[in-house]
């Protein structure tokens, strides 16, 4: 009896009866430091969109994502930001902007253009307390998993 928790876990990792699938919905990626264009929101965790000022439906789509799986953290939605960066350096409509709910509006600087190179922007981001572009969401995400994500993230981390 003592020994069949140790059989069993041999023969699961012998016959690979567990997928081994990772338990987060977002992508990790090899982390990018690009700290020097989001000095002012150092220390958060910091969800990142980019798109044209005109922003199309699934533009505005991501942005109501971003913002709801912020809020949906509650006592932890002041651990995150969220952050447009306009690509096209063009002025938002103004109704857009009134329904962005604080979030950041910012053209892309050259650092940050310097540290996203090769990066698909249709993706939603995450940009961990040090700087770091460290996960991707899908363009269509779904917001109940990546809430479980950051609750997870929030809970583990003592940053931000």
């Amino acid at each position: 009896m003592c020994a069949a928790p140790f059989v069993l876990g041999w023969l699961a990792y012998e016959n690979r009866w567990f997928s081994g699938k990772a338990g987060n919905y977002g992508e990790l990626i090899e982390p990018r430091p690009i700290d020097g264009a989001l000095a002012s929101l150092r220390g958060k965790w910091v969800l990142l969109t980019a798109d044209a000022a005109a922003c199309s439906a699934e533009c505005e789509r991501k942005l109501y994502i971003v913002r709801q799986v912020r809020k949906a953290q509650g006592k932890d939605a002041e651990r995150i930001e969220r952050l447009w960066l306009v690509t096209d350096g063009a002025k938002p409509r103004a109704d857009l902007m009134m329904a962005l709910d604080g979030a950041h509006v910012a053209a892309p600087s050259a650092p940050l253009l310097q540290a996203l190179p090769g990066v698909p922007l249709k993706h939603i981001y995450l940009v961990d307390p040090l700087g770091n572009l460290m996960m991707r969401f899908p363009a269509e995400a779904d917001p109940a998993k990546m809430i479980k994500d950051l609750q997870r993230l929030l809970k583990y981390s003592s940053f931000g």
